[in-house]
C-alpha cells in the first residue's frame, strides 16, 4: 500500500472511530473543514484508544505493560516506523501538519496511566495535575488544530482552565460510579471540610445536605474556570471556535442540569436532552464571528435555556 493510501485509510480509521465512539462530539467535529476535522478524528481516536488500554478488565501489571509498549509505539510512529494501531499514521500527520508538541501526547498516556491503580488526591492542587494530564493538555492540542492567537501564551492558559473545568464536571457527574470502583477523584481535604465519608460517595438515593454541600463547592469551582474559559473563544480561529463553543457549552449545561437537579448524581448518569445540545451547537455556530459583545450574548442566551432545561 502506498503511502498516501495507507494514510487516507489511518485517517478513515480514526473517524469511524470518531463517529461510533464520540457520539455528540463528533457532530461538533464536523464543523471544522474536512482536513482540520479529520485530525480531531485523528486527535479524538488517540485519546480514545489510550484510554481503552486501561479500561479492559486485566491486571494492573498488564495495564502498565501495555500503557508502556503503547508509549514506545507512539515514538516509533513519529520517528517514521511502522505501527501496528492503524490510527498512529493519521496521529503522526496530524502531529506535523500543526506543529502538537509531541510531549502533550505523552502527557496524555502519563494522566492514563494514572487511573492504573485506585488512587486518591489529598488537594486540590494535587487533583490539578492529574486533571492537567487528562483534559488540559487535550484542549492544547485543540487549539493547535483549530488555529488560534497565543496572545503571549495567555490563550494556552485559559485552554488548562477549560480543561480544569471539563473534568470537574466529569467527575461531579461520576462521583458515584467512579467511588464504586475505588476511584475518589474529590481532594480528600474537601471531603473532611464538608464532612463526607467515602462511603456516602457509593450510596445510592439523592444526596444528603453534606454531601450536596460538597458538590456545589465543586461545582462553584467549576463555573468559575468557566466564566474564564469564554476568554478564549475570541482567540480561537472563526473556524474552530463552533467546535470550541459546542463542547464547552455541552458541558456547562450538563453541569447546569446538575445543579437544576440539586445535585442528584447518585440515582444514574445526568445528561442534556436532544433540544439542549441543539440550542448548543446553533449558539456555537452563531458565535463564529463573535466578538465581546456576542460572547456576553452567547452567554446570556445560555443562561436563559439553562434555566428553562428541567
Amino acid at each position: 500500500m502506498s503511502t498516501n493510501l495507507a494514510l487516507r485509510s489511518s485517517y478513515r480509521f480514526c473517524t469511524a472511530v470518531s463517529r461510533r465512539e464520540a457520539r455528540n462530539f463528533f457532530y461538533a467535529f464536523m464543523l471544522l473543514p474536512r482536513l482540520r476535522r479529520r485530525s480531531m478524528c485523528a486527535l479524538y481516536a488517540f485519546l480514545r484508544h489510550t484510554d481503552d488500554l486501561i479500561d479492559m478488565g486485566s491486571a494492573p501489571e498488564w495495564k502498565t505493560e501495555a500503557i508502556e509498549a503503547w508509549r514506545l509505539e507512539l515514538d516509533a510512529a513519529i520517528a517514521g516506523r511502522e505501527s501496528r494501531w492503524p490510527g498512529l499514521p493519521a496521529v503522526v500527520d496530524t502531529v506535523a501538519r500543526y506543529g502538537i508538541p509531541a510531549h502533550l501526547l505523552h502527557e496524555v498516556i502519563e494522566g492514563v496511566s494514572m487511573d492504573i491503580q485506585p488512587r486518591t488526591y489529598a488537594t486540590f492542587a494535587d487533583l490539578t495535575e492529574y486533571s492537567y494530564c487528562v483534559a488540559s493538555v487535550v484542549g492544547l492540542c485543540c487549539l493547535r488544530i483549530w488555529g488560534y492567537d497565543s496572545d503571549g501564551g495567555r490563550a494556552d492558559g485559559l485552554a488548562e482552565r477549560c480543561g480544569l473545568a471539563l473534568q470537574l464536571t466529569n467527575i461531579i457527574r461520576d462521583v458515584r460510579d467512579d467511588a464504586c470502583e475505588g476511584r475518589i477523584y474529590l481532594p480528600l481535604e474537601d471531603l473532611v471540610r464538608f464532612g463526607v465519608t467515602t462511603g456516602e460517595l457509593r450510596a445510592k438515593g439523592p444526596p444528603g445536605e453534606r454531601l450536596r454541600a460538597l458538590l456545589a463547592f465543586q461545582a462553584e469551582r467549576a463555573l468559575d474556570y468557566y466564566d474564564e474559559a469564554w476568554q478564549l473563544a475570541p482567540l480561537i480561529s472563526a473556524t474552530g471556535r463552533p467546535v470550541f463553543l459546542t463542547i464547552v457549552g455541552t458541558y456547562r449545561g450538563l453541569l447546569e442540569r446538575i445543579v437544576s437537579r440539586n445535585y442528584n448524581v447518585m440515582d444514574g448518569r445526568v445528561s442534556l436532552p436532544a433540544w439542549r445540545k441543539a440550542v448548543v451547537v446553533l449558539q456555537a455556530l452563531a458565535g463564529r464571528s463573535m466578538g465581546r459583545s456576542a460572547r456576553r450574548s452567547i452567554g446570556r442566551a445560555h443562561e436563559t435555556a439553562s434555566r428553562g432545561a428541567d
